[in-house]
């Protein structure tokens, strides 16, 4: 496939980026309010199968590429220590605190999530470094049936969505940096954000960091 390459994992990546061609500004974190009640109803059943997965309420969450803060505005109501980052700079609630991109890595949480925003990253091996109990993923669901239906995939955003996964390609990432499955691969976004009509739309895996 031109400009792309599949690893022995199974992850897709786009080799050659053009840069600046998607501005992650407060613009773009403010098209998520398009999805109004929505939006808000995701936030709760994210949190929902975080509390079943994990079998308890976290004790500090922070949220890579927080969009809009709908998920983190919901974990206020229930959780502790609320934290997010985004490089938009979205202006948040006084009670989450939003910390820079370097920052995350100096203190432990509980929870770490990545809604639609691990696939944006020109690197995504620093997800090994992170200080944390349990690592939350979200994003679309890449079947790669043919290199025809790549090509046409709605997902397949060049220059803005730089990773590609399926399950399995999840699965063996995170194995490979560190950390255990502990639910993935249950489609539930897909009541929302249904896309295709037979295959899933939306990946979402949570994943336990191993003790070293």
């Amino acid at each position: 496939m031109e400009n792309y390459e599949i690893f022995e994992n199974g992850i897709i990546k786009q080799k050659n980026i053009l840069k600046k061609i998607c501005v992650y500004d407060i613009s773009y974190s403010r098209k998520y309010n398009d999805y109004g009640e929505n939006g808000r109803l995701l936030a709760h059943m994210r949190l929902g199968f975080l509390f079943a997965s994990i079998k308890r309420i976290p004790t500090s969450i922070l949220d890579v590429g927080y969009g809009n803060g709908d998920f983190l505005n919901a974990c206020t109501k229930c959780i502790t220590s609320c934290n997010g980052t985004d490089i938009s700079n979205y202006p948040l609630s006084n009670t989450i605190n939003i910390l820079n991109f370097k920052d995350i890595f100096k203190k432990h949480f509980d929870v770490i999530c990545f809604f639609d925003s691990l696939e944006h990253f020109e690197n995504i091996d620093f997800i090994k470094k992170l200080n944390c109990n349990f690592i939350f993923i979200t994003l679309p669901w890449c079947h790669f049936f043919s290199e025809i239906w790549f090509k046409k995939w709605k997902h397949r955003r060049p220059d803005e969505h730089l990773w590609h996964f399926n399950k399995s390609a999840l699965i063996n990432f995170l194995k490979e940096n560190g950390y255990e499955i502990v639910n993935c691969g249950v489609p539930f976004e897909d009541t929302i954000r249904k896309d295709e009509r037979y295959n899933p739309n939306i990946l979402t895996g949570i994943f336990k960091k191993c003790k070293i």
